[in-house]
């Protein structure tokens, strides 16, 4: 299941970006344009992560993020036109993880997402399964019809993109950025050698064939034809 961002901004033209720009990454996206509206959404939808806006009409930021963190642990991320230290300190000690400043590019806003989302996972011991894989991020290991299977560090961080995001056809750039952090460039096979590693650790003789190459295009986790 894709992550869920909830984007917090009063800014009608800047939330359409953010959610335009979430969406293409693969996030799914919810959205509000106040504080009350933000914590309702919080109740119904338990983001993975909050991008939060500090000057909001009514409730402004730093007291919205103060109501969350008096019961949710949920990496938020905080934006603000505001660039004085004593505003920063202000917005972390509320409980932000972490601060961006307005005018801000989306690159960078898609990186911190990425990051704030990887320190979150450990703390989510949730397995993730697909078909009959099953995934333990506590253990770092697959299970396939009762069959444990050791994970390299790089296969593990490989399936379990794919298992966020089952179903879903992922771009050798996107995997790249995911997996390894940048662009390996077009010439690279590393991702191809690991994709072969994790078909013969995960594909024994008789199982169904998890993981298919999108010519062109890059790989997707989807059940057989």
């Amino acid at each position: 299941m894709n992550e869920l961002i909830l984007t917090v901004e009063d800014d009608i033209a800047i939330l359409k970006v953010l959610q335009r720009s979430l969406t293409f990454e693969g996030y799914q996206v919810d959205t509000a344009e106040d504080g009350e509206t933000a914590l309702s959404r919080m109740q119904v939808h338990h983001p993975d992560l909050v991008i939060l806006d500090l000057m909001l009409p009514g409730m402004d930021g730093i007291e919205v993020c103060r109501r969350i963190r008096v019961s949710d642990k949920v990496p938020i991320l905080m934006l603000t036109a505001r660039e004085s230290v004593k505003d920063r300190v202000t917005g972390l000690d509320a409980g932000a993880d972490d601060y961006l400043v307005k005018p801000f590019e989306l690159d960078e806003l898609l990186a911190r997402v990425r990051a704030l989302l990887r320190r979150s996972i450990p703390e989510k011991a949730a397995e993730l399964s697909f078909s009959d894989l099953i995934l333990n991020p506590s253990s770092r290991q697959a299970i396939r019809n009762q069959r444990v299977i050791n994970l390299s560090a790089k296969e593990y961080d490989l399936l379990e993109l794919f298992l966020r995001h089952p179903r879903q056809v992922l771009t050798r750039e996107v995997i790249f950025d995911r997996v390894w952090g940048y662009d390996f460039g077009g010439e690279s096979n590393v991702l191809d050698v690991y994709v072969r590693y994790l078909r013969k650790k995960l594909e024994m003789p008789g199982e169904t064939k998890l993981i298919h190459t999108v010519r062109g295009v890059g790989y997707v986790l989807r059940e057989p034809d």
